[in-house]
């Protein structure tokens, strides 16, 4: 997975550690990264969670670190899709995606008969940010 950097070289994805205000690591989460000019940038399909995980932090944050794979579900596919081949080739996370969208299908049924709303709320977001196709575009 590549796009254009601005140098006009090809930029990478790759999942790097982000830290915020010199105190919290946030790992796992999927940049493009140009080794020629060095410009790295959050991927889009993650920015909105990730801008939101630093707002919830605040500005004077204790100590602490994140996983951003458990609160995103693009960055758990790559990191799984990472954990098998380096870098991922797209037709292996569209795989992944798949199976993904499947069982969070499954548990959505299973909390809709259960009649929980905050897991139905939950698994709507995790289906919506799986929903952003223009990654592998």
């Amino acid at each position: 997975m590549r796009k254009t950097c601005h140098c006009g070289e090809m930029m990478t994805m790759k999942l790097r550690t982000v830290i915020y205000s010199g105190k919290v690591e946030i790992d796992n989460v999927p940049i493009f990264s140009c080794a020629a000019c060095s410009r790295s940038e959050v991927i889009p399909e993650v920015k909105p969670d990730l801008t939101g995980l630093i707002a919830r932090l605040g500005a004077e944050p204790d100590k602490q670190t994140f996983l951003f794979n458990e609160c995103n579900e693009w960055a758990d596919l790559l990191v799984e899709a990472k954990v098998n081949k380096k870098p991922p080739e797209p037709q292996d996370v569209e795989a992944l995606i798949q199976q993904r969208i499947n069982t969070l299908l499954d548990l959505y049924l299973l909390a809709q008969t259960l009649g929980d709303e905050a897991w139905i709320t939950e698994l709507n977001k995790r289906l919506q940010q799986l929903s952003k196709r223009s990654l592998l575009a």
